[in-house]
């Protein structure tokens, strides 16, 4: 009778923690949906912009040397490198774990009573303890060393793309800088020779004091403006050489005016955001981790079996010392069942299942925040280029009220006004244009790594 109860017992254990070996699935409420992007897509699995090596997508020779150093050089990117080494050797315990403990413990003993002789004893054994997995804990502890090693790497994934975007959207601000100061100094040129024809005409009695003043004061505000882009251009190189591991320096660089990009680009379908976002992929790792970490805090329920075995030379066996020693051999098995600490038990599975709990959240917030930034990318390349068009035929137009109201200044100078005022107006139309090329360009940027691109 007691028999068939031990065997029912040892059934339902078995039964019960079935459940505790398996894998990390992910959970079908994750669910990837063509609604995730605002825009129709296609079914099949078409190349996304995030298919092309950063390499591919940003051809300035110059912009790839300055990457290939951030990649080298980067002080975040080398930390995330040493994590993935942490983690490598963390599972590598975790493996070794299925290995016997093996130890080598030799002793040696003097005995003298009342001044005889002093016995020697010695003992020379290696020692194994080997714990059996029947109820997963070394498993799952492996399996969760697995899932962080993933993880870390999906980290390193990850640092290393916003590395990649972030220096080459630092990159194109200077570019873009560059160019707002070329037009900022062509600007002061023409108004430092506008002052001077106002002050001459000031002086054959055909111009005002007020117009002499407001072209000064026109001319002031575009030195000022020159003397801050010149500032911004000191201080994002400064930010450049911090991403690049190196100490603030002149950066060299193209102009803006030379780069080239894709006509059109391609999202690709929600699906790929799971296998090709860093960041998701870690997210998902954690939601790994997370589960092993539950299976884990429920085999604590359950008991663990050890075997311990000892082999060696010995000259005491019992009370007796002979010479030669003689071969010593012994082999225990033990088996803890926890009994007392149930309670702290159950609260670990209860916490566990909250931290997994969390990660499901996590993880399924992370894609959305994946396709959101997606959307906002492709809505700011979209819009960048149709602004750009605009301003082009808006700078055409000023360029024209511009030579029109100089013509009829040379007949009146009383059109100071006019011209000053189309001066102003097309100084700000170019300046316009050359921000929103750079949007255009940052939309790019902003797809490419929204979309997992980058390594």
């Amino acid at each position: 009778m007691k028999t068939k109860i031990y065997i029912a017992i040892i059934l339902t254990s078995t039964l019960s923690s079935c459940h505790i070996y398996r894998t990390y699935e992910r959970p079908a409420s994750i669910v990837v949906s063509d609604s995730l992007y605002r825009q129709s897509i296609v079914t099949e699995d078409t190349a996304s912009l995030a298919s092309l090596s950063w390499k591919e997508l940003f051809t300035d020779p110059q912009l790839q040397q300055l990457i290939e150093t951030g990649l080298t050089h980067n002080t975040d990117l080398s930390i995330a490198r040493l994590k993935v080494k942490e983690a490598e050797a963390l599972l590598m315990s975790s493996r070794l774990s299925y290995l016997p403990s093996v130890s080598f413990t030799p002793q040696g003993t003097l005995t003298s009573a009342d001044g005889n002789k002093p016995s020697k004893t010695y003992n020379l054994a290696v020692s194994a303890d080997w714990e059996i997995d029947l109820f997963g804990k070394l498993l799952n502890a492996k399996r969760g060393a697995q899932a962080a090693l993933e993880q870390s790497e999906a980290y390193r994934q990850a640092v290393q793309t916003q590395l990649v975007a972030t220096i080459a959207n630092t990159y194109y601000s200077l570019l873009m800088l560059d160019r707002q100061l070329d037009i900022s100094k062509k600007t002061a040129q023409t108004w430092a020779e506008y002052l001077r024809t106002m002050k001459a005409l000031k002086k054959a009695g055909q111009a005002t004091e007020m117009a002499v003043a407001q072209a000064e004061a026109s001319k002031l505000s575009i030195d000022a403006s020159v003397l801050s882009i010149k500032r911004q251009i000191n201080e994002t190189e400064n930010t450049l050489s911090t991403l690049l591991g190196m100490s603030p320096q002149e950066i060299g660089r193209s102009s803006l005016e030379v780069q080239q990009f894709p006509d059109s680009l391609s999202t690709g379908i929600p699906l790929q955001l799971l296998s090709r976002r860093p960041d998701v992929r870690q997210c998902e790792q954690q939601l790994a981790v997370a589960y092993y970490a539950t299976n884990s805090a429920r085999s604590a329920f359950y008991p663990s079996i050890t075997l311990n075995g000892s082999a060696g030379w010995t000259n005491a066996a019992g009370a007796t010392i002979i010479n030669p020693g003689q071969w010593l051999l012994s082999a225990v098995g033990s088996l803890v069942q926890p009994l007392f600490n149930r309670g702290k038990n159950i609260a670990n599975l209860k916490i566990a299942q909250a931290q997994q709990e969390e990660a499901l959240l996590t993880f399924r917030q992370s894609l959305l925040n994946a396709g959101a930034e997606v959307n906002d990318a492709l809505v700011q390349w979209q819009t960048a280029r149709e602004r750009i068009r605009l301003d082009e035929k808006q700078c055409m137009s000023l360029q024209s009220a511009l030579r029109s109201s100089e013509l009829l200044m040379q007949h009146s100078s009383q059109n100071y006004l006019e011209v000053l005022t189309a001066c102003q107006t097309l100084l700000q139309a170019e300046l316009d244009t050359v921000a929103d090329r750079f949007d255009e360009i940052q939309g790019v940027i902003n797809l490419y790594h929204a979309l997992g691109g980058g390594y």
